[in-house]
């Protein structure tokens, strides 16, 4: 799956530390999901969504 999470984590200055502890998630969890290496598991593909204010579907894209 393709994601845009690198892109709404910049828009709110936001380090990878800081979306991984805000998250409950190491930041290599998160280098993982930006980089396409990893697709979250459907809890925290929410957890991402509800903390952006965007749906799933509008962070994670079917290749």
């Amino acid at each position: 799956m393709k994601n845009n999470i690198k892109e709404l984590r910049k828009s709110r200055k936001l380090r990878q530390e800081d979306l991984a502890e805000i998250l409950g998630v190491t930041r290599q969890t998160i280098i993982a999901i930006e980089n396409n290496k990893y697709d979250p598991t459907l809890e925290l593909a929410m957890k991402i969504s509800e903390f952006f204010e965007v749906t799933v579907n509008e962070i994670f894209k079917l290749k």
